[in-house]
């Protein structure tokens, strides 16, 4: 009972802050649209550089083109939800080198909420909508006999992506605790992790394949399910129930972050500045 109220109240301070920001940014509202749109098109040169390739050759690994922009449509939309919702935790190193955490803890609001919801970038939006563009064509255009179970686990990849990400974003931000200087760290797993997932497995080694498999579980956002849904091999000879782990593993591996965030800021001391 206490937790599910923690939660709640989490929940409310982040929507007050999110809320705050989001104002803020609105007030100049053609920067917005245009810092949008530059998002988008930045974004999208990844999948530019991914139409390239395929302009040169016919498949990559041994899947096509509309294989592969599944794979990048789902993870660019998932790692898009959990950039724009907890991006800002990068910034938690910062925070801590300056002293300016420790306003944090004396505010009557959970700690996690406030980080999350810090200088929340509405301009995200650009990423998500470059990924849901590319996945709707990829979606249309893939060889796939669709049936209800594949059309199911579409929507179950990309909410499950975001929870893994954002788990991500907060275990990065636990380790910052640790490491108080470690946001290109924290990067190179959450936006790297991101770049990674947009092409198919069978392009990198076993030992990288087995790492983000059972290590950091990346592979179940977008890999091992899509493999399901293109009837596909599945990475390392998974059995066949492995497509439909996410909601588990994205689950599990929020908790192992909320115990690390917990970790952290039990373990943390102040700069006394």
């Amino acid at each position: 009972m206490a937790e599910a109220s923690r939660a709640a109240e989490g929940l409310r301070a982040y929507r007050l802050i999110a809320g705050m920001w989001i104002r803020s940014t609105m007030t100049y509202r053609t920067s917005f649209a245009l810092t949008v749109v530059g998002n988008l098109l930045v974004t999208g040169l990844d999948f530019a550089a991914i139409l390239l390739m395929f302009s040169q050759v016919d498949s990559l690994g041994g899947w096509t083109l509309p294989e592969v922009a599944l794979l990048y449509g789902l993870s660019a939309t998932a790692f898009g939800f959990a950039d724009l919702l907890l991006g800002s935790m990068d910034v938690l190193g910062g925070r801590i080198r300056d002293g300016s955490f420790d306003t944090l803890l004396v505010r009557p609001a959970p700690v996690l909420a406030q980080v999350g919801a810090d200088r929340f970038a509405l301009r995200r939006l650009g990423r998500i909508t470059q990924g849901l563009l590319v996945l709707g064509w990829a979606l249309a255009a893939v060889d796939v006999e669709w049936t209800a179970a594949k059309v199911l686990l579409v929507p179950v990849m990309v909410v499950c992506g975001a929870v893994i990400f954002g788990s991500l974003f907060v275990a990065g931000a636990a380790f910052q605790f640790v490491a108080q200087d470690a946001a290109e760290v924290q990067n190179a797993f959450t936006y790297g992790g991101g770049t990674l997932l947009q092409y198919p497995p069978t392009v990198f080694g076993t030992d990288l394949v087995r790492g983000v498999t059972f290590l950091l579980p990346l592979a179940f956002i977008n890999w091992v399910p899509a493999s399901y849904v293109l009837g596909r091999p599945y990475p390392l000879g998974l059995p066949d129930w492995a497509a439909f782990a996410s909601p588990v593993v994205a689950g599990g591996f929020g908790v192992l972050a909320g115990l690390a965030w917990r970790a952290g800021l039990r373990a943390y001391r102040s700069t006394g500045s």
